[in-house]
Parts: structure tokens; C-alpha cells; sequence
């Protein structure tokens, strides 16, 4: 999944309104800022004895315009304020707006931080794609989780995909003028009415949009959200050959169709080994003369094809990192399990793997590790082998809040986590918060905000925790030992809650055991885990 710049979706979710979020009178700034005609960028911070601060600007001023020019996103302001010498629009704290000439030294900075990357509104989708995600989630959830956003300025600032219908002449003009690339745009197919099944009437506008772009110098990655029996086999075919012939196009990187239990239309995708390795083979002799003529692989699968085709030998069969060059896929899923089997083997070969297990063991400690199913085929064999065999337990855990085949450990909710803990916990015979008092070691171990006012209860049922329940013994594992539970980041936004608006404390509630926050590559969590297990009494 793409990074979106929470910020900017938290706020046109949600603050439309001095009402929406929570205020219930507007600074004198404010007022002046939602009544001045064009965008207007909030500064938060200011960098102290930089050009900014010399002219008296403080967090709460707005900037609106750079030479006359107004600032509608981060790009405008990068471009406008390019030169040593700038005269900036602004409003300051009592609302009044003005103009004021900066002068900087060459390479010194204008020392503004902003709130967000875009001043104006976020661009949004006017498609009706089949497999929009968005529009299979539960409802009730967060208004941001479905703010359909399909803004070129993400793509090119976050990564985000986008799929050009939307773009006006002067959209367009603007990308080659501030040369805005690379995007990253949604394909899916090259075939027209193909196409326009997938995403909707305006499919047309988008393709046509891109090859004007592409014919100006605007490069592109290109996602293609893959469908059995839609846009697969021949016609998967057909649009990497279109791609091809685009040298602009940097790179194809194709996705299985998720889907949520919470629709009727969508039930299958590429989860059998057979479907998986078919999708592999199309995109192989591609792959074969990319390698040859561009020097790169050009068209990726991603890792979900390859752990569906291989199992517990997807190490033995995902392509060698240099395939993945820098990575500029990974928050779609391409290349994440390339990266981690080379990380563990790393600190298996370094001992870092040893120290951790070592440290675990000398406090009689055991860490349970929270995974989606997608990881479990091959990570438990890569730990089984590994000096962490019984020390380092992953806690694989079913996402029954979304259902359907989504399975990755990103997107699993605290209403699965923490009755998979607290199974686990009763099961393993760990000490439960109940035992050892209910506050016990949360304040520390919490790295989110707490919210202890909030309970949350579970239905215990044999439907809900049948496949959460553990062997009575793990391999390797010691009789006795005390269990460390550790929530990979990943599972957290910037707010420190998840998709379904837990905190760190709520699972914890929720669980009736500690729970501790860790980064998600082997290379950063293992001196975590050691420094939670030194830690522990």
C-alpha cells in the first residue's frame, strides 16, 4: 500500500468545519485564512535565526502567495521560492495580510515547516472502479479511510497512484512546466473498453492524459491491479506490450485484486500456487528482454503471487535484491519479502540473531511476534532454522475485520489483535495485566497515545477464536517462559491508532496483556527485543 500523507486526508476528511474537528471558535488567522480566495499554507514551525524568523513569522501565520503566484501545495512552494530573494503573501497571527520581501544566503533555508503538503483541497477520484477497496470497507469507519483521493500532487509527492482522469489542461500544462515526475499511475489495462469496464467512463481521459504527458518528458511508474479472468492471460499481455512501447513508463509493478468480505461481487484472486505461478510465467519473457535491452526486470510482480505460488520456499524462489534496485515499490508490496529474508539472514550471520535469542533466554522470555497470514508460510521455517527457533515465536493472526484475502500484517485491526493475545496469553499460560496488577508496565510500553477510557470487549466464541488457538507448546520453546507480545509499527498510523481506531492501551485493555510497539525489519526490532527483554525484572 501506498504512504499517504495522513495530514492532508486527515484534514479534508474531517475538517471541513471548525465543527468537524472539535473547535468551537476560529483564531482571528483562521477566520482571515477560510475567507481569503485562494489557498493559504499554515505554518507550524519556524526555524530559529533563518529568513523566516528574522521577519517575524511564528507557527499559526499563513503564507498565500510567493511573487504574486499563490501557493497551492508544497510543489508551488518549491518552485515559486527557488531564488535568494522572495516577496511572500502572508496573514499573520491578528488576521491582517500583507507582503513582506526574504533574503537568504545561497544554499540557507527559508526555515518554514507547513501543515501538510497541499493548501488547498485534495483532488478526488470520479471513477467506479470494480476493485476499489475503499468502497468495500465496514461501515462506521474513520471518514479518511474512505476519502477516494486521486490528486497527481500525491502521486508525485507520496507515492500515492492516480489515474489522470481527473486532470484539467491546466493540470497538465503544469506537470510539464514544474516537470512533476515521475508519477505513479493506475493502467489496470491498454485495451479501451476493457479499460473502461475496469475504472468507469472516463478511462479514455486517463490513457489519453499519459501519453501526452509521456510525449512531453513526464516519466511514470505503472500499477496494474490484476483480475482473474479481466485483465489477466492474453490481455495482460497486450498492456505490458503498450507499456513497452512507452519508454517513459519506467516500470510495471502488477497487484492481485484484494477484497473484503463486506461486498457481494469480488471472491477470488491469484491465491492458489497454480493461478500464482501463471501470473509469474506471463510476466517472465518480458522481464527476460527488459533485462537484456533497459538493464532492468521493468515489470515486477508482487510478493503476494510468489508466497501463493511457493509456500514456505518463497525464499528459495523471490528475485535477488538486485531485481528490485532501490526499492521504489516496496510500499506497494514489491520486493518487502526480498528485503526481510535478506535482513534475517543478515543478522543470523552477524549474531545479532544469537544475542537475541541469547538475552530472551536468560530471562526466560519468549517474543511473540504479530503477523498477518501472508508471512506465516515462510516465516516460521526462516525462524525454525535460526538461532531465534523457540525464542522468536511469530503470533500469526487472521483478519476477520476486513475478511475477504486480505492478509498482510499492515492492515490487520486491533479487534483481531488483541483476542489473538489474549488467546495466546491463557493458552501459553503467560502472566496476564489481571495477575500483576491492571496498570502493570503500560505507561512505558505504550509508544502511542493512551486512552484508557475507552473498553473494548470481544465475543468469545468458538467461531471467533478457533483459528487463533496455539499449540499447548511451541517448538523449541521452553516450558514456563514469559512472553513478550510486540505489534509491529506498520500496524499504527501517525496518530498511533489502527485502522479500526485502537491505541496501543485499547489493545492492551482489550488483550489483558502487555504489548509493546516494534519496527518491522529484522535489523531494527532484534536490538528493540533485546532492549525490552534487558528491561523486563
Amino acid at each position: 500500500m501506498a504512504t499517504y500523507p495522513g495530514k492532508d486526508i486527515e484534514r479534508e476528511a474531517s475538517c471541513a468545519s471548525c465543527a468537524a474537528c472539535g473547535q468551537t471558535t476560529l483564531a482571528p488567522a483562521e477566520v482571515a485564512a477560510a475567507a481569503w480566495e485562494g489557498p493559504a499554507a499554515r505554518i507550524v514551525a519556524v526555524e530559529p535565526e533563518s529568513p523566516a524568523d528574522d521577519a517575524g513569522f511564528t507557527p499559526g501565520c499563513y503564507l498565500t502567495t510567493v511573487d504574486g503566484e499563490p501557493l497551492r501545495d508544497i510543489i508551488d512552494w518549491r518552485w515559486l521560492a527557488a531564488d535568494d530573494v522572495i516577496c511572500v503573501g502572508y496573514i499573520d497571527l491578528d488576521g491582517e495580510a500583507g507582503e513582506v520581501e526574504l533574503e537568504r544566503e545561497p544554499g540557507e533555508r527559508w526555515g518554514f515547516e507547513f501543515d501538510g503538503v497541499l493548501f488547498d483541497s485534495v483532488k478526488l477520484c470520479r471513477n467506479a472502479c470494480v476493485f476499489c477497496f475503499m468502497r468495500q470497507l465496514p461501515d462506521g469507519v474513520r471518514p479518511s479511510l474512505v476519502l477516494r483521493d486521486d490528486d497527481f500532487r500525491l502521486s508525485f509527492l507520496s507515492g500515492t497512484f492516480v489515474t489522470l482522469t481527473n486532470l484539467k489542461p491546466e493540470d497538465e500544462a503544469r506537470i510539464i512546466e514544474q516537470h512533476i515526475s515521475p508519477l505513479r499511475v493506475s493502467l489496470h489495462a491498454s485495451e479501451p473498453e476493457l479499460r473502461r469496464r475496469m475504472i468507469g467512463k472516463h478511462a479514455a481521459h486517463g490513457l489519453a492524459a499519459l501519453d501526452r504527458l509521456l510525449a512531453a518528458g513526464i516519466e511514470a511508474h505503472a500499477q496494474i491491479v490484476l483480475m482473474p479472468g479481466v485483465n489477466d492471460g492474453e490481455a495482460l499481455r497486450e498492456t505490458l506490450e503498450w507499456a513497452w512501447e512507452r519508454p517513459g513508463i519506467n516500470g510495471v509493478g502488477i497487484v492481485p485484486l484484494g477484497f473484503t468480505k463486506h461486498q457481494t461481487a469480488l471472491h477470488e484472486s491469484f491465491t492458489t500456487p497454480e493461478a500464482a505461478r501463471g501470473v509469474i510465467d506471463v510476466i517472465a519473457p518480458f522481464q527476460q528482454r527488459a533485462r537484456a535491452e533497459r538493464g532492468t526486470p521493468w515489470v515486477f510482480a508482487a510478493d503476494e503471487f510468489y508466497v501463493n505460488a511457493f509456500g514456505a520456499a518463497t525464499p528459495a524462489h523471490i528475485p535477488p535484491a538486485s531485481d528490485y534496485g532501490d526499492y521504489d515499490m516496496f510500499e506497494d508490496g514489491i520486493g518487502i519479502v526480498r528485503s526481510y529474508v535478506d535482513e534475517f539472514e543478515e543478522v543470523c550471520e552477524n549474531g545479532l540473531a544469537a544475542e537475541a535469542a541469547e538475552t530472551l533466554a536468560a530471562r526466560n522470555l519468549t517474543a511473540r511476534y504479530i503477523v498477518g497470514e501472508a508471512m506465516q508460510p515462510f516465516l516460521d521455517a526462516m525462524i525454525a532454522a535460526s538461532p531465534l527457533a523457540g525464542r522468536l515465536v511469530p503470533l500469526t493472526v487472521r483478519n476477520d475485520y476486513f475478511g475477504g484475502n486480505v492478509n498482510v500484517t499492515g492492515l490487520l485491526c486491533g479487534c483481531d489483535i488483541a483476542p489473538a493475545i489474549r488467546a495466546a496469553s491463557e493458552k501459553e499460560g503467560s502472566s496476564s495485566l489481571e495477575e500483576q496488577g491492571s496498570d502493570a508496565g503500560r505507561s512505558n510500553r505504550a509508544s502511542s497515545a493512551a486512552n484508557g477510557n475507552v473498553q473494548w470487549t470481544f465475543p468469545q466464541s468458538e467461531d471467533c477464536l478457533s483459528e487463533l488457538e496455539c499449540p499447548a507448546s511451541l517448538p523449541g520453546q521452553a516450558e514456563g517462559t514469559r512472553e513478550l507480545f510486540l505489534l509491529p509499527s506498520v500496524i499504527f498510523n501517525d496518530n498511533g491508532v489502527t485502522l479500526d481506531d485502537m491505541t496501543v492501551q485499547d489493545i492492551e485493555n482489550a488483550a489483558g496483556a502487555s504489548v509493546s510497539v516494534v519496527s518491522c525489519n529484522p535489523c531494527d526490532y532484534l536490538p528493540e527485543i533485546i532492549k525490552l527483554a534487558q528491561d523486563e525484572p
